[in-house]
């Protein structure tokens, strides 16, 4: 049974027993909900003045800094009517491959920056799931 997430700001469904933290500052808003596996899914609200372009830069440049060999492929999506701009990921973190999603849109009340990993053969089992929560995100 799915879990909602509801804040002035925000409103998402995500899996009944993950973990979620919150961090509330000044200029935004972010969620991150953790699957018990370790991925995690987290959403930042930013003003609609923002740009989704420079938002989806910035988490880029900030994980070339962290991993060495980051295979980095520019994506686009549309969800719920919605066109999402950013990157998919690949990276070997512990020896491990894992694949992170950056997403990012403008909305009416929002601009929105999506961030979700895990480690490879966790995200082909939940990456259906993190789509749903985008999904709900911005339904």
């Amino acid at each position: 049974m799915p879990a909602t997430y509801e804040n002035i700001s925000v409103r998402f469904d995500y899996p009944d027993g993950w973990h979620i933290e919150e961090e509330t500052l000044v200029d935004h808003h972010a969620v991150t909900v953790s699957s018990p596996g370790g991925g995690f899914w987290s959403v930042v609200v930013h003003p609609p003045t923002m740009d989704p372009g420079e938002l989806v830069t910035a988490a880029m440049e900030m994980m070339r800094k962290e991993y060495d060999n980051l295979d980095a492929e520019v994506a686009t999506e549309t969800i719920a009517s919605h066109a999402l701009i950013g990157y998919d990921l690949n990276f070997y973190c512990l020896d491990l491959t894992n694949t992170t999603h950056i997403r990012s849109c403008r909305t009416d009340d929002a601009t929105y920056l999506v961030f979700y990993q895990a480690e490879d053969r966790e995200f082909e089992t939940i990456s259906p799931v993190f789509q749903a929560m985008v999904t709900s995100l911005l339904r």
